[in-house]
């Protein structure tokens, strides 16, 4: 099931739903994202294009709950990670992990082979370039259909992630492309999640913030009531322009 949250088509329900049937793009949105997009419209095209959006940030489920009231839980990329791991495993599926450094991909490695050992896994580090070139991506593609995986987790952070794979997309052999970004260094233990505590709290935006600030402070301070104030506007622009269609002068 999805529900209307402005342009985007947002999952709200079960990951278990989820069918690995035929080809499927998973993305994410945060209030971030959201920003990004609406001055971005590459980006907003591969977030609009993806099969599956889930809602990883409380700024999503909150106004999405005012303005539309609609019932959306946040699922977080980790969650979401998590999710795909433990179905991979049942199933002895293959995982295919594209990004981050060669260290990062021999944690997730090492991890995944203690934790979830009947997964078949495969990495690719590829070069860090702003943007990849054709030649980069034939690479990167070749490499993928030789392994032939069954899920391909992407971490090259958004929005160049969200991008490569609507480019790319058509050209892997592959039941489901999943962008997570930072998980890659979640999983490996290279950069710390916040606390469940936080979690729980519906704080983990701010224990992110915490723990690397110069980074991060624009996208949660700056972009935080840009967010609120792009989402009330487009809300009652759309209001108003519903009801001038209903009642024209």
């Amino acid at each position: 099931m999805k529900v209307n949250f402005f342009d985007y088509q947002i999952y709200s329900d079960d990951l278990d739903r989820i069918s690995l049937s035929k080809k499927v793009v998973i993305n994410t949105i945060n209030q971030y994202s959201f920003c990004v997009a609406e001055e971005d419209e590459e980006f907003k095209n591969s977030l609009l294009n993806s099969d599956f959006l889930i809602p990883d940030g409380e700024g999503i489920v909150l106004m999405s709950s005012f303005l539309f009231n609609n019932r959306v839980k946040k699922i977080s990329g980790f969650d979401l990670h998590k999710h795909l791991l433990e179905k991979s495993n049942k199933e002895k599926l293959k995982c295919f992990y594209l990004g981050s450094t060669n260290a990062v991909l021999e944690k997730i490695t090492k991890n995944l082979e203690y934790e979830y050992p009947d997964i078949v896994v495969e990495t690719y580090s590829p070069p860090f370039k702003s943007q990849l070139s054709e030649q980069d991506n034939e690479v990167i593609a070749d490499k993928i259909n030789s392994f032939n995986p069954d899920i391909v987790f992407v971490g090259m952070t958004a929005p160049k992630q969200e991008k490569w794979v609507n480019q790319n997309k058509h050209k892997l052999n592959t039941k489901l492309i999943c962008s997570i970004g930072a998980v890659f260094d979640f999983y490996a233990g290279t950069v710390k999640r916040p606390s469940k505590i936080l979690i729980s709290l519906k704080l983990e935006w701010f224990g992110r913030l915490l723990s690397n600030p110069k980074r991060l402070w624009k996208r949660y301070i700056y972009y935080g009531p840009i967010f609120i104030y792009t989402c009330v506007n487009q809300y009652f622009k759309m209001k108003f322009l519903k009801v001038f269609k209903t009642n024209p002068v």
